[in-house]
């Protein structure tokens, strides 16, 4: 009796273990075959963006057709390329990127891989305050509302959530900067940090461009205050637009993980509802804002344009603004392919912690 009780015990053992190994193959081929997809995504991309960029002529004629003599201007345009068969600089193109050749601006000379990198770590940096405002209002906010269904709260936040979204991002950053820099004086008018404080970071080593951790590394704490007082407008002005999609997501899910089976197991067991809320209910409804969060950095790196604008926060936006009233068309192409295989990476990343986090996900 025993010897087959043994038995039992081992095939279910071996059973679970098959089947656990079987799930993580599933996974690793899911996940495989997802990276490659980044390739033909990013090449698509790329070539949208070079075409497009094509339309309104060659690069060089339209950022300095007007202001030089049309001698100078044809050999601007032979010293780039542009006077060469459009195949040709397609493919020149493609092979100078996968060197990691952005171009260079064809009205300040800038390598655009550099301004990719160093503007790139300021948009990066207000991406990250703009999502944890987003997490920080939206999530809890969606929670009250789900646990307070229908009352005089609940529409109120339905309605907050929908302002949250629809406002344009450059008239709650005017708003902000009206009531907090200009009337109350709070905090900074514009700006990534005051003059002495990015003379000062400068010099801090090693410099990653993202303030924050400069100040952080550089070791004074009035230097760290600047920076993050800052940030502050900035962040909520993008991060409000996200938080009210959290909002939104959260609740509805919320609503529906409190109506599932599991919850009403749990409340018949005698588990009070807020741990029934948190503890089980809340965890299941945060999965699809994992998923959202990847389609959110798209947006976030869209609004990120009229934010930095707004703030003169120096990022990738604030210079893809700058190189488009230049009709620097080199310096927006090397701008928005970046923008864009960052967008394929990201949606790669989320793909992957929604496959591993999730276990109803079939691959």
């Amino acid at each position: 009796m025993s010897t087959a009780t043994d038995v039992l015990v081992d095939s279910d053992g071996g059973g679970g273990g098959r089947g656990a190994q079987s799930r993580y193959s599933a996974l690793a081929r899911y996940l495989g075959v997802r990276l490659l997809l980044i390739v033909p995504t990013a090449w698509i991309l790329v070539t949208v963006v070079f075409f497009l960029m094509r339309v309104v002529g060659d690069p060089i004629t339209a950022a300095l057709g007007g202001r030089l003599p049309p001698d100078q201007l044809a050999e601007r345009r032979a010293q780039a390329g542009y006077d060469r068969p459009l195949l040709v600089q397609y493919w020149e193109y493609l092979t100078g990127l996968l060197r990691g050749d952005f171009g260079r601006g064809a009205t300040d000379n800038r390598d655009i891989a550099d301004v990719v990198l160093t503007s790139g770590a300021a948009t990066l940096e207000l991406s990250f305050w703009a999502l944890l405002v987003a997490f920080v209002v939206g999530v809890p906010l969606g929670i009250y509302a789900a646990t307070h269904r229908d009352r005089a709260s609940d529409v109120g936040l339905r309605l907050l959530a929908i302002l949250f979204y629809a406002a344009p991002v450059f008239f709650v950053g005017m708003l902000l900067k009206l009531v907090f820099a200009v009337q109350l004086g709070w905090l900074p008018v514009a700006g990534r940090a005051s003059i002495d404080t990015q003379l000062a970071l400068q010099n801090v080593s090693p410099k990653t461009n993202i303030l924050v951790i400069d100040a952080i590394l550089y070791g004074d704490t009035g230097y760290l205050l600047d920076v993050l007082s800052h940030a502050v407008l900035p962040a909520l002005a993008l991060g409000l637009l996200t938080a009210g999609v959290f909002l939104r997501l959260v609740r509805v899910n919320l609503l529906q993980s409190l109506q599932a089976g599991y919850v009403d197991a749990a409340k018949a067991r005698g588990v009070p509802d807020r741990v029934v809320t948190w503890r089980h209910a809340l965890r299941n409804s945060m999965i699809p804002v994992v998923t959202v969060v990847g389609l959110q950095i798209a947006m976030l790196l869209g609004g990120a344009i009229l934010t930095e604008t707004t703030f003169e926060w120096q990022g990738l936006g604030f210079e893809l603004s700058r190189y488009l009233q230049a009709r620097d068309f080199v310096a927006v192409q090397g701008i928005v392919t970046a923008i864009a295989l960052v967008v394929a990476v990201v949606s790669f990343v989320t793909d992957a912690i929604v496959a591993i986090v999730d276990p109803r996900v079939r691959f």
